[in-house]
C-alpha cells in the first residue's frame, strides 16, 4: 500500500499533472501502473481517512495538548513504530517540523497502515503526506521534504 501512496504523491502532488478527481480514472490508471485492486481500494481509503483526520473533532481535542507534555505510546504503537521511528517524530517536534496535532495525525495514519513494519523512510513519507493535507503547515512541509530528499542523497544520516 506504502507504494500505491509514494506513487500518487508523487506523480499527482509533486508534479504538474492535474490531480484526476475521478475515483474511476484514478483506479484505472493505478491498475495500468501495476498495482492490485485489494491495494488501490485500502490506498485510497487511507487517503480518504487523512482527509477525514482534517474535519474530525480529534484536531481540537489534540491542539489543547500541552507543547511540554510527554507522549506515551500505546503497547499497539510500540509495535508499528519502533524506537528509531518514534525518536524521529520527537526530533520533528523538537525542530518545530511536527506539532502536536500532526504527530498525531502521522500516528493515527502509521496505526492505519496493514502494515506491521513500518520503515523510517516509510515513516517520512507519511510525515510528508500528513503536512501537505493540513493547511498552515507550508514550512513544516518544506522543512520535511528537505530532510526527505537530502537523506535520500546520502547527505543527512
Amino acid at each position: 500500500m506504502m507504494d500505491i501512496l509514494m506513487y500518487l504523491f508523487e506523480t499527482y502532488i509533486h508534479s504538474d499533472v492535474e490531480l484526476m478527481v475521478d475515483q474511476d480514472e484514478l483506479e484505472e490508471e493505478l491498475l495500468r501502473a501495476g498495482f492490485h485492486q485489494e491495494e488501490i481500494y485500502k490506498a485510497l481509503d487511507w487517503l480518504e481517512d487523512l482527509a477525514a483526520l482534517q474535519e474530525s473533532d480529534q484536531r481540537s481535542a489534540i491542539a489543547k495538548g500541552a507543547s511540554t507534555s510527554t507522549r506515551i505510546y500505546t503497547e499497539n504503537e510500540k509495535n508499528r513504530l519502533d524506537v528509531k521511528n518514534r525518536g524521529f517524530l520527537l526530533f520533528l517536534e523538537q525542530v518545530n517540523v511536527l506539532t502536536t496535532e500532526t504527530r498525531e495525525m502521522v500516528i493515527d495514519r502509521v496505526m492505519g497502515l496493514e502494515t506491521q513494519e513500518l520503515l523510517l523512510d516509510d515513516l517520512k513519507w507519511i510525515i510528508l503526506m500528513v503536512l501537505f493535507n493540513v493547511p498552515g503547515n507550508e514550512n513544516a512541509y518544506t522543512l520535511m521534504e528537505e530532510l526527505l530528499y537530502t537523506a535520500e542523497t546520502g547527505i543527512l544520516h
